[in-house]
């Protein structure tokens, strides 16, 4: 090995070392900050922005902080898709309004007030406003579209995944149907394609294989959804008798699969089985971690099918570390 050589590898390394210094630790830092992993320089920050071709995505935040704060780090900078969206698709920022220095500095810049709650920008490798400011706004969903709004502006493509996630968190008015069909797994194939649908489950009612269709009345109407479901051959029960779910027949298609060892949301689930019974593609349904996961995951790998998003998130994270 050359002198050259050698010093270039130990330029790579310190390098890498530097940055690493200059991010936060998930696994060991304030609540405020949820489990994103931040930058704390904004020049760095704005250079591997330019680097990129990305937008840098700013967090004002008091740390510590208040419980509007904390709230916002548990309940908008945990979930795990949101923090693969701010991650992989923005240069992640983090700038404490509560401290001196050059913290303090960038506060000014942008005239942010100082000990306040959380404040948003999001910004171009030149510091300036790519898309609005978010202040006195405290929801996951206002945060997931400004950064969809802010990729379109940028020519980039959505990635499904986010889609997905701002369809989550719009449904906040869900109705329920039962649909009565020749065979559930395709009943779960056809009703699944729907965008309005938000899940599909198997099951039966009067002895007869229905499919449990929870869908979003603000995007669909019921006679909407059953206009479909009888163009594809299914009939309508009523919702009142009694119904009991098939958990082996429940996403039929995705648990023929290495899917099941993966952590998905209710909505990844049912588009990916819909995908898969009609041979369409899946992989735009999967964050980048779950797809280099899914990549990775052995015949021994613990099925997470039936587990709680959040909680497989988590054994699967501390399954892919111990590798």
């Amino acid at each position: 090995m050359t002198f050259k050589f050698r010093y270039t590898l130990l330029l790579l390394f310190f390098g890498q070392l530097l940055l690493a210094q200059q991010k936060t630790d998930p696994n060991n830092q304030s609540e405020e900050l949820g489990k994103v992993t931040w930058f704390r320089d904004y020049d760095t920050a704005l250079e591997i922005a330019k680097k990129e071709n990305k937008d840098v995505l700013i967090l004002f935040q008091e740390v510590p902080g208040c419980s509007t704060c904390r709230n916002y780090g548990h309940n908008v900078l945990s979930h795990p898709l949101m923090v693969e969206a701010i991650e992989n698709s923005f240069i992640p920022l983090a700038i404490f309004n509560n401290k001196k220095g050059k913290d303090a500095e960038i506060l000014k810049k942008y005239k942010e007030p100082s000990w306040n709650n959380p404040v948003v920008r999001i910004v171009d490798h030149r510091g300036n406003n790519v898309v609005g400011r978010i202040g006195n706004d405290y929801e996951a969903i206002t945060l997931v579209q400004r950064m969809m709004e802010g990729l379109q502006k940028r020519g980039a493509v959505v990635p499904e995944y986010i889609n997905l996630l701002e369809k989550e968190l719009l449904a906040t008015n869900t109705q329920k149907a039962y649909y009565r069909m020749s065979c559930f797994w395709s009943g779960e194939r056809e009703l699944g394609r729907l965008p309005e649908v938000l899940s599909t489950e198997s099951g039966f009612m009067d002895h007869s294989e229905v499919v449990e269709v929870v869908y979003n009345s603000n995007e669909i109407t019921k006679k909407e959804l059953d206009n479909y479901a009888k163009s594809s051959g299914m009939s309508l029960m009523d919702g009142k008798k009694s119904y009991r779910p098939s958990p082996k027949d429940i996403h039929y298609y995705l648990q023929q699969t290495k899917f099941i060892y993966l952590p998905l949301t209710e909505l990844q689930k049912t588009k990916i089985n819909s995908a898969l019974g009609d041979g369409r593609p899946t992989q735009q349904f999967l964050s980048p971690k779950q797809k280099k996961w899914l990549q990775k995951i052995k015949s021994s790998s613990e099925v997470l099918f039936t587990t709680d998003f959040l909680e497989a998130w988590d054994k699967k994270a501390k399954e892919m570390d111990a590798i």
